[in-house]
């Protein structure tokens, strides 16, 4: 590289006159932050702690643990028995509904943890969930039926289901009792 001369005098002294007097700035101390730092936030820890609830619902079905014309029942621990009794035999006004047809499994899970929460939400207590009864299922079984069972039984707001009667779907529907907000 090639360096340029170094100015003559006549050129330093016209840009000395030019600038005028000038002092040193005296180099500033360390400034302070205007405002505190945010406490750091752990992003992976918190999102590997949101993945355990559902990898936990993400496990294989076995094929086995419901048949196609199988009834549905359940009741949380601490439940009256009259409180099932009462729900098989209809006594409760079904308040809202979700058909679950032509979902895949992945789909419905959201759509009924969605449709259980906004239920609450509107003190809608009693609801149906259509899940089908698997006649057109692969030899697994009925995919959805299964899910639906294991995520109601999972489900600390839910206080009992069974399938419900002929007449509001038989086997290929459920009928949840939801705990208020």
């Amino acid at each position: 590289m090639k360096r340029s001369p170094p100015p003559d005098e006549d050129d330093s002294r016209l840009f000395r006159e030019a600038i005028g007097s000038v002092r040193p700035i005296a180099a500033p101390a360390q400034a302070a932050p205007s405002r505190p730092r945010p406490q750091p936030e752990p992003l992976q820890f918190i999102r590997d702690e949101a993945a355990v609830g559902r990898e936990l619902l993400d496990h294989p079905f076995d094929p086995a643990a419901i048949e196609v014309g199988e009834e549905l029942v359940w009741l949380q621990n601490g439940q009256s028995p009259r409180l099932l009794r009462r729900l098989r035999r209809g006594q409760f006004s079904v308040r809202a509904e979700i058909d679950l047809h032509q979902m895949t499994a992945a789909v419905a899970r959201v759509a009924i943890a969605q449709f259980i929460d906004e239920c609450r939400r509107e003190n809608a207590l009693c609801v149906r969930i259509v899940h089908g009864k698997g006649l057109r299922s692969k030899p697994e079984g009925p995919v959805l039926k299964k899910l639906t069972d294991q995520l109601l039984r999972r489900r600390a707001d839910v206080l009992a289901f069974a399938s419900a009667r002929a007449s509001e779907g038989g086997t290929g529907a459920v009928i949840v009792l939801l705990r208020p907000l």
